[in-house]
């Protein structure tokens, strides 16, 4: 190529370069303009007062006050996707499909339209990232040291004045606490006083008269050990300490609130509970069988349905079983396990962190989710054959041969009475037909503008009486075979849970809606509790029983505290900390030590 021909291909790079620019000029300048004119008045009007720099909230962590926090995006993800409008979730939320802004109503399809066609031109926006100051964001270190995440300790008991009154070294931080005050303790209650207290706080039952005189003619030094002793022996020891427990569960015989729906298996777990106080099962057993019972081996049948029956922790309360939205149902019924295990066991509140970070302590939507992806790995729930109408799920309990043979002949037994009342049914059916018939040809005789005669009169009525008895005794009897037939099987069964089929993490629910799914958060506890990595899940299991292992171990800085605080409220009218069911930053701080 010569020199000529080199000159007329540069000239001509150089001027098709520069026409390339002045289109892109043009076309940048028409993007600019057509967001100014059309998207940025929307935006500033709908959207800025709830995702800009000047919120006192960014809702959903979602900016829409300058392009880079669009690309970026919230909870939900990136907000737009340049050049595609149908995978930009801004779309979608304008649309109103799944996710809706603004929330208060749809904007017109027009101006839907702009939106669209603004982000197939590349989402043109001139405006400049202002940064703004670091969202809140969960110090796990810095939590750790509220006195309710620390270690248990063993503190010396203190020094006191009068070393004579202390019995046990518990009475010496009472004493300390006195003697620092200028207080003296108060006498010790009379022998009567005593014992009704001490009945009332171990069975909730009156002591009887000749309990009264036993005692106090008991002159010994171990009589009021011999009181505590029958008490705690005593089956009504259970039953008193179980309420306690039931009320943290939430426990009714009826399935939610809105409908008369008896809750048929639900006793079992009460009656667990009962057993469990009056063996004195140790509280570490105590704690795992309620949250993965179903996980944990066994060696007989009896002890594999207890294990199985105490999974009721998590499936007896409110549920609203007609609730029609089941994607809502199950959420809702998470939450109510979630906000179970943090007042029984954690004595902190997990319910507002299914939409949020706790406003007050060092817990996470990462802590709710991933106890949340175990429990939701185990369904409790299930959409029965009728309408909208959901129940809870049972479990066939196993049993020994004896236990076997003992309802066999119990259910034949059923099928004995059965048999005999359809057989009185049939019986009174019959003379039902009978009575009828009379009355039909009674009325056939009668002339309609003839009286009729005393005798035929008096024969109607009775005849019309026996009518309405047949049919009253058809009624109780039918009732009668509906119900023995509907509990005719005398199978074992509980409201348990086991872990389902589909096992997995679960996404975040943004501002707790199922239909606004989020980041994956992986299984686990909450971790300003944890001193230690959360253990691995096996394949295939839920990682209840490691939530179990979890709560119970000795490491676990707020399981006993909670369990013996609320211990001591109910015998002594407050705890050592006042606020029983709350141990977070807002709750109270121990009396003692």
């Amino acid at each position: 190529m010569n020199i000529k021909s080199s000159l007329v291909v540069l000239l001509s790079f150089f001027i098709c370069n520069e026409l390339q620019g002045q289109n892109t000029n043009r076309l940048d300048q028409a993007g600019v303009d057509f967001f100014e004119g059309k998207i940025r008045p929307v935006l500033v009007d709908h959207c800025y007062k709830c995702h800009s720099a000047d919120a006192k909230i960014i809702k959903g962590g979602l900016r829409v006050d300058n392009r880079h926090a669009l690309i970026k995006g919230g909870d939900s993800g990136p907000a737009i996707v340049p050049g595609d409008p149908t995978k930009s979730l801004l779309i979608k939320a304008l649309k109103h499909d799944g996710l809706e802004m603004p929330p208060k109503g749809r904007l017109s399809d027009s101006v839907i339209k702009d939106f669209e066609t603004w982000i197939k031109m590349g989402a043109p926006d001139p405006r400049k990232l202002i940064e703004t100051p670091i969202a809140r964001t969960l110090d796990i270190e810095a939590g750790r040291k509220h006195w309710a995440f620390q270690p248990i300790l063993d503190p010396k008991p203190p020094l006191v004045k009068d070393a004579a009154w202390p019995l046990d070294p518990l009475d010496r931080f009472l004493l300390a606490r006195l003697e620092k005050a200028g207080l003296q303790p108060s006498k010790d209650a009379d022998r009567h006083t005593w014992l009704r207290r001490v009945s009332f706080d171990l069975t909730g039952l009156p002591p009887s008269p000749l309990e009264i005189k036993a005692f106090i003619e008991d002159n010994s030094p171990q009589a009021w050990e011999k009181v505590v002793d029958r008490l705690l022996g005593s089956h009504a020891y259970g039953e008193r300490w179980a309420r306690h427990w039931l009320d943290l569960t939430g426990y009714a015989d009826m399935m939610g609130t809105s409908n008369n729906v008896y809750a048929e298996h639900a006793w079992r777990y009460r009656d667990y509970l009962i057993a469990a106080y009056n063996k004195d099962k140790p509280f570490d057993r105590f704690v795992k069988e309620q949250i993965a019972g179903d996980l944990i081996p066994a060696n007989k049948p009896e002890e594999r349905a207890e294990n199985l029956t105490a999974t009721g922790f998590l499936m007896v309360g409110d549920v609203e079983i007609v609730e029609p939205d089941k994607a809502k149902l199950e959420a809702d019924y998470l939450d109510t396990q979630i906000s179970k295990i943090g007042t029984a066991f954690l004595g902190m509140t997990l319910g507002c962190v299914r939409c949020h970070d706790h406003k007050f302590d060092p817990i996470g939507l990462q802590d709710y989710y991933g106890i949340a992806g175990m429990l939701r790995s185990s369904p409790s729930t299930h959409k029965t054959a009728f309408g909208v109408w959901s129940s809870l799920n049972t479990t066939d309990l196993p049993e020994t041969p004896e236990q076997l043979k003992a309802r066999q002949k119990l259910e034949s037994k059923t099928d004995e009475n059965i048999n005999a009342w359809k057989a009185e049914k049939s019986k009174l059916e019959m003379q039902l037909k009978t009575v009828t018939e009379e009355l039909a040809q009674l009325d056939k005789a009668a002339s309609p503008d003839k009286k009729s005669d005393a005798p035929t009169t008096a024969k109607r009525e009775a005849l019309v009486k026996k009518r309405d008895e047949l049919n009253e005794s058809i009624r109780k009897i039918g009732g009668t075979i509906n119900h023995a037939e509907f509990f005719r099987s005398k199978a074992p069964k509980a409201f348990a849970l086991k872990d389902g089929d589909s096992i997995a993490d679960m996404p975040v629910y943004i501002r707790g809606n199922p239909y606004a799914p989020g980041v994956v958060m992986p299984r686990g506890a909450i971790r300003v509790v944890s001193r230690d990595k959360f253990p691995t899940i096996p394949n295939g299991q839920s990682g209840r029983l490691q939530l179990a292992d979890w709560l119970a171990d000795a490491g676990n800085p707020l399981t006993a505290r909670v369990a013996v605080n609320r211990i001591w409220q109910k015998l002594f009218g407050e705890g050592i900390v006042s606020s029983v069911d709350y141990f977070g930053t807002r709750g109270e701080t121990p009396s003692h030590p």
